[in-house]
């Protein structure tokens, strides 16, 4: 095993933060040597306890490597650890980085002074809804990069504006790729892939999203950016712990809303303790000290070595799927019962096959082979 592979067979293993992982590194020399080691000598590190032990010794039991390493590579996904050249070096500055990142499509440049984060309510308004599209729009319209979470509200409009644009964006994922969140942007994850940019996560492939990765996946989005603007954001809003964690490393800016609605709260807040005021995208130059952004921005296609082919290369189950799908329309109860996958399976292999514009699903929730035009 090198120690990439070890980075990404204990980033699959629940407990194993950077911290911890450092830990073992100190102790055991190199990472590869870590899944090596019997659980007594694993507990006789510092901040290793007997349940982290006994999943590090045991994980053969606790995650098969072989199995994600196809799965990511079948559905066109690489994997960037720490020991990789190619891993973003303004992550690896972070406190805790990701020791994996799964990445679908192309990473930009980062660090540039051209990424900008726009983040705010899932449960955005009218007013916040118009702001977030004009100013994402002169962003993408100047070239820039906008990063974002992919969750509904602010995050689909930000992302949706840049690939309207024909302008990258990336989408920082709370969960695995195989289990995008929310399914209803799986078309947008989608179209950021074909427009140059990319969809992201340090979760394993198949790790479902929860109410503690949200705000984990908030501190890539923080750090990959060089400022962040929240246009609407209630008080408990997660874009806050956004917004907190890059003034460690960058500008924060803020739109104000009406004093009577309470998806501004948060914005307000922001602004009173220091943030930038933004009313329009000069505010956003200004602040960031942009000079005239070149405007003939011209997209890069995806890396050759991770597009998708055909049958093939797809998982069985996969396949399974798509000869069930063949000349029929099936609601996601139906395939289940085709198929005879457990609903978990069956969800992780149809959004992937989705991100990978082999299966289409309607407004009714039904799913069909994607016609090719």
């Amino acid at each position: 095993m090198t120690d990439r592979e070890a980075c990404i067979l204990l980033n699959m293993i629940s407990g194993v933060g950077y911290v911890k992982f450092r830990r073992l590194c100190d102790t055991f020399g190199a990472p590869s040597r870590i899944p090596e080691a019997s659980e007594a000598e694993l507990l006789e590190v510092p901040d290793i306890g007997p349940k982290i032990a006994g999943r590090i010794a045991r994980h053969r039991e606790e995650a098969d490597l072989a199995d994600e390493l196809g799965f990511a590579e079948r559905a066109g996904v690489r994997i960037l650890t720490l020991y990789d050249d190619a891993y973003p070096q303004v992550l690896r500055n972070l406190y805790d980085p990701p020791l994996a990142l799964y990445i679908r499509g192309t990473l930009p440049e980062f660090g540039n002074n051209n990424n900008l984060a726009i983040v705010g309510t899932r449960r955005v308004t009218r007013y916040g809804a118009d702001v977030t599209a004009r100013l994402a729009g002169d962003a993408a319209a100047a070239g820039m990069v906008i990063v974002s979470g992919l969750a509904l509200g602010v995050d689909t409009i930000a992302h949706q504006a840049a690939v309207e644009a024909h302008v990258p964006t990336v989408a920082v994922l709370g969960g695995g790729l195989a289990r995008l969140h929310p399914q209803e942007n799986i078309a947008l994850a989608r179209a950021i892939v074909n427009g140059g940019g990319a969809v992201i996560s340090e979760f394993p492939m198949r790790c479902p999203a929860s109410r503690s990765s949200f705000p984990r996946r908030n501190r890539i989005v923080a750090r990959l950016a060089d400022a962040v603007l929240v246009t609407e954001a209630g008080e408990k809003s997660g874009a806050l712990i956004t917004a907190e964690l890059a003034a460690e490393y960058s500008l924060v800016m803020a739109v104000p809303g009406r004093i009577d609605n309470p998806q501004a709260a948060g914005c307000h807040r922001l602004i009173k303790t220091g943030a930038t005021l933004v009313e329009n995208f000069s505010d956003i130059q200004n602040a960031m000290h942009l000079g005239l952004l070149p405007l003939d921005f011209s997209v890069r296609e995806p890396e050759a070595e991770y597009r998708v082919s055909g049958m093939s290369d797809l998982a069985p189950e996969s396949r399974l799927i798509l000869e069930k799908l063949s000349g029929k329309e099936c609601t996601f109860d139906e395939l289940s019962a085709m198929t005879g996958l457990d609903a978990g399976t069956l969800s992780s292999h149809l959004s992937m096959l989705e991100l990978m514009m082999k299966v289409d699903r309607d407004a009714s929730q039904v799913y069909s082979i994607r016609r090719l035009t």
